[in-house]
């Protein structure tokens, strides 16, 4: 059942919930889908819907929002305030694209602090270098294994709630392969991750051999367009994966479906013919609880 954020959060439980929440769906059986989003409107959708759980991707945040591609342009300060906005309006718990930390190991630290002040459920850090690339381009460079585990143990050190999901990514599929992404994970699990999220997999099966070799549940990025195979929820859940992304879906069909009323528009003179695809004034309303903010 949809719970407007103003309304749940009127004597409302602490924010530590939302973590909590995410504990125990980790630890409860099925997988969690959570689809992308890049501001408040759609995070109050996706809770709507029926889905369990909202992640915020860098790249919807950088391209959604400022326009800018997902090359580790992001402040902290920016991705946190935005992120904060966007769980404040759902009572679902958020999970958030961190990058590769926004610097070193005190401002991870303080960026884990600031994730959980703004209700943030979790966040996953990259063991790429900071001038990183999409996951699924070429070209990717990754940080030692060491310098990794750094930036977990300072985001550990961040934890001022004992909830919060720390999830690290390993992009190492791409350039060191399978195995070389599977040795990066298990030492990310040593200090401290408590799920693992293997960029750019390639096949099914090395999800589910993934899934097999780690003592902690694994993330799938079912981005469109990239180096995985789209997969349904039901083979991914039959292969062990605990949880799966959707980071751009949205995003990109809205910016089509932007483009094709904007050409209508154009050629046409008026919008008058595709009003019938539009959400309507009153869905809408629905969805922001107008009648709620009357005074």
């Amino acid at each position: 059942m949809f719970a407007p954020w103003w309304g749940a959060r009127k004597g409302f439980a602490p924010l530590s919930t939302k973590s909590s929440h995410l504990r125990k769906l980790l630890d409860s059986p099925g997988l969690i889908q959570a689809p992308g989003v890049f501001n408040p409107l759609l995070a109050r959708l996706v809770e709507r819907v029926g889905f369990p759980a909202v992640y915020v991707s860098g790249a919807g945040l950088s391209n959604g929002m400022l326009g800018l591609p997902d090359v580790g342009l992001l402040s902290m300060t920016e991705v946190t305030r935005m992120a904060g906005q966007i769980a404040r309006v759902t009572s679902l718990p958020v999970i958030c694209d961190a990058d590769t930390g926004y610097g070193g190991p005190g401002m991870i630290r303080r960026a884990v602090e600031e994730f959980i002040e703004q209700g943030v459920a979790g966040i996953h850090l990259e063991d790429q270098v900071a001038d990183k690339k999409c996951g699924h381009l070429p070209g990717k460079q990754l940080v030692p294994i060491q310098e990794m585990v750094d930036r977990l143990e300072a985001a550990g050190g961040g934890r001022t709630d004992p909830d919060f999901v720390l999830i690290a990514r390993t992009d190492a599929r791409a350039g060191e392969g399978f195995e070389g992404a599977l040795e990066r994970a298990k030492a990310y699990i040593e200090a401290g991750a408590d799920m693992i999220f293997p960029e750019a997999l390639q096949s099914l099966e090395e999800f589910q051999k993934f899934a097999e070799s780690v003592s902690v549940p694994i993330l799938a990025n079912m981005t469109e367009f990239g180096k995985s195979p789209l997969l349904t929820a039901q083979e991914l859940e039959a292969a062990g994966v605990k949880m799966a992304i959707y980071p751009q879906t949205c995003l990109r069909i809205l910016m089509k479906a932007s483009e094709e009323v904007l050409n209508e528009i154009l050629e046409r003179g008026t919008q008058a013919g595709v009003v019938d695809k539009m959400q309507t004034r009153e869905e809408l309303y629905q969805l922001l609880d107008y009648e709620g903010w009357k005074v």
